[in-house]
């Protein structure tokens, strides 16, 4: 289990480390930033002026580069902890898709990262379509895995968060807002594989990795 242990480890360093950059770059701008009406893209733009046709804001985020490096560690540190808790994930086709979904979300984390949404705005939401889309779809897809594995007897869990990332990531795109703000809906969306990498790094921790399944299981 010292691999699993390792790989919690990395996801919550992952998720400090994407806390902290948001806030002090956030805390770096000369205009008021809010996290109901701007996008955590707009941390990471690279040119001050007015930004998006379809929600026009001001945008300037001197400490940018921060945030690109924060996004790219993000998808590098994901993709890690996905690894090394493999043993948590038990042994089924649900598994490995789930597994695989997570490598698309990590890479995607990393492009929006080296382009940031004003420097290539096609590539940026390409990524941004991939983490809200089928990173969401791996987190749900977690929730499959085998009930004799650690995250299949906490799949209760990752339902609520599949569930809550999937409507968020719609009602976002469709620009629906029930009152978070779409920067509210977009955080919900993004941020919910986080949330979920702390659950199941708890669980680890807390000594439920005895639980894992054994290679026979494939259910």
């Amino acid at each position: 289990m010292v691999a699993a242990r390792i790989g919690a480890v990395v996801w919550v360093v992952n998720a400090a480390q994407f806390l902290v950059v948001q806030l002090v770059v956030e805390s770096a701008w000369r205009t008021p930033y809010s996290w109901k009406s701007y996008n955590i893209s707009d941390l990471g733009n690279v040119h001050c002026g007015t930004w998006d046709v379809s929600r026009p804001r001001y945008v300037c985020s001197p400490l940018h580069d921060a945030m690109n490096t924060s996004f790219v560690v993000q998808g590098v540190l994901l993709l890690a902890g996905a690894l090394l808790t493999g043993v948590c994930w038990g042994r089924s086709g649900m598994s490995r898709a789930a597994r695989i979904l997570f490598l698309v979300d990590a890479a995607a984390w990393v492009l929006v990262g080296f382009v940031p949404a004003d420097v290539d705005e096609d590539l940026h939401v390409l990524g941004a379509l991939l983490i809200m889309g089928l990173g969401n779809i791996g987190l749900l897809c977690a929730g499959f895995t085998p009930r004799s594995s650690l995250f299949g007897r906490l799949r209760h869990i990752t339902f609520a968060f599949a569930a809550a990332a999937l409507l968020a990531a719609w009602m976002f795109f469709a620009q629906l807002d029930p009152g978070t703000g779409l920067g509210g809906m977009e955080r919900i969306a993004a941020f919910a594989l986080q949330g979920w990498t702390l659950v199941m790094a708890t669980a680890i921790f807390r000594g439920y990795s005895s639980l894992s399944s054994s290679p026979s299981v494939s259910r």
